[in-house]
């Protein structure tokens, strides 16, 4: 009788088990598609964009369409850093044939990545043209400062020949009351990093590891020397929601 009891509390507690593991699952899952939907990323960069986003058992598949070639990266690398997400299957398709590699378009969209990633320039006030390598870029600049960085971070891009810095000073720009920014989540942060550090030639072939804690990214890896380290340093704590940068790359 005893041996009978145990078996059966046993097996009671076996089916229960069963029972509860995909209810908890399908709470991650639940969780992980709501948190990729209210990411910085996702209601910001991508909010025009058409994606699906399906979660089971933390294997996330994401599905649908985005306007570049860019936000099919950005979007994967927002839900790889995601709690509870185990992997990610990126089948997001372009709308419209991608710019290829190396061309004037395609330096384009790199350059205005750049500068949309960075918070010490204005992306939305800056306008791009390029023409056989050769970036121009119009519009307003709040500072001098704000506009000779612009053109750094663009001329810092792979295929660029030159960058002629058209842009004009304005001081009503930096008179104009900022408004209070909103902290950004620890996803989004870690994607915009990954994807800056990518873009800038200096760093591109770098191979770096991220994190973020509460605005705080932490960056390991080999570095060639220290001024590559430094460079590392000033494009991380250039990007929105960034507070602090933890640098524990070695030089080799």
């Amino acid at each position: 009788m005893r041996s009978f009891g145990y078996a059966a509390f046993a097996a009671a507690a076996f089916a229960l088990l069963l029972t509860c593991a995909p209810v908890h699952a399908s709470k991650t899952d639940d969780r992980i598609e709501s948190s990729a939907k209210k990411s910085y990323i996702f209601k910001t960069f991508l909010k025009d964009d058409d994606i699906k986003i399906q979660a089971k058992g933390g294997d996330v598949t994401l599905t649908g369409l985005v306007s570049e070639e860019s936000y099919k990266s950005l979007a994967e690398k927002t839900v790889a850093g995601l709690s509870g997400v185990k992997s990610v299957d990126n089948r997001l398709e372009i709308k419209g044939a991608p710019p290829s590699a190396n061309s004037d378009a395609w330096i384009k969209e790199k350059v205005k990545f750049i500068l949309l990633f960075h918070r010490s320039v204005n992306a939305v006030k800056t306008e791009i043209d390029v023409k056989d390598g050769v970036v121009t870029l119009r519009g307003n600049a709040a500072s001098l400062a704000q506009k000779e960085l612009a053109a750094e971070y663009a001329r810092d891009v792979d295929e660029v020949k030159d960058v002629r810095n058209e842009m004009t000073v304005s001081l009503a720009d930096e008179k104009t009351p900022k408004k209070a920014v909103e902290p950004i989540d620890d996803a989004s942060i870690t994607a915009q990093v990954n994807m800056a550090l990518l873009l800038h030639r200096s760093t591109s072939g770098l191979k770096t590891s991220i994190t973020t804690k509460r605005g705080v990214v932490t960056v390991k890896g080999k570095a060639g020397t220290a001024l590559i380290k430094e460079q590392v340093s000033k494009f991380v704590k250039d990007v929105h929601g960034v507070k602090s940068v933890n640098n524990k790359m070695t030089i080799e």
